[in-house]
């Protein structure tokens, strides 16, 4: 889960330079994308829609996106190592959301699905007082920046099954699965 203090809503600036660096993970590669304030975007490299992604950012946060590392991606790498083995549950690393405020509500909803739970788009569009937006937030989820520290992967289809997932729904399995046996370990 992210608290209020390492979440910021960025405004647009007049230009500004993101970093990227690619990190390994047990689920893949995935590119970090982060100034020194926080981070904009973490996804797998091999996901759907990933090169159209980096380009909205770039739009978005009318910034020019350059190799190199930061504090940030320094920071996520170390927290996905600890998640990725077991010994990590809430991300602590700041994190900017780029979106539309209902986007915002929907990522910021996310954010409160407990570690080792799923939820449904019903029940997210319930939650932020639009019970009957369930496709909006299928669409917001969707278009989630920040792979497994906004979790979109916990949400699943009210009768149980998987759905979408930009990454794949074998990875997204996986993730649920390795968070369930996290939460059973402790």
């Amino acid at each position: 889960m992210i608290t209020e203090k390492q979440k910021t809503f960025r405004t647009h600036s007049p230009h500004m330079t993101l970093h990227s660096s690619h990190i390994d993970t047990p689920l893949g590669a995935m590119l970090a994308i982060a100034d020194e304030q926080a981070l904009y975007l973490l996804e797998f490299t091999d996901s759907r829609d990933f090169e159209r992604e980096i380009e909205r950012l770039k739009e978005k946060a009318h910034a020019e996106i350059v190799l190199g590392r930061t504090v940030i991606i320094s920071s996520i790498e170390r927290e996905l190592q600890h998640y990725f083995d077991g010994t990590l549950q809430e991300f602590k690393t700041p994190v900017a959301f780029l979106g539309t405020p209902f986007q915002n509500a929907v990522w910021t909803m996310l954010q409160k699905i407990p570690f080792g739970q799923t939820g449904s788009y019903g029940q997210v569009a319930r939650a932020i007082g639009m019970p009957t937006a369930f496709r909006a937030v299928a669409n917001a989820n969707g278009s989630n920046r920040l792979a497994i520290i906004t979790p979109c992967h916990r949400i699943i289809k009210s009768n149980g099954d998987l759905c979408g997932y930009n990454s794949g729904l074998a990875r997204k399995q996986w993730l649920i699965n390795h968070e369930k046996w996290v939460v059973q370990s402790s």
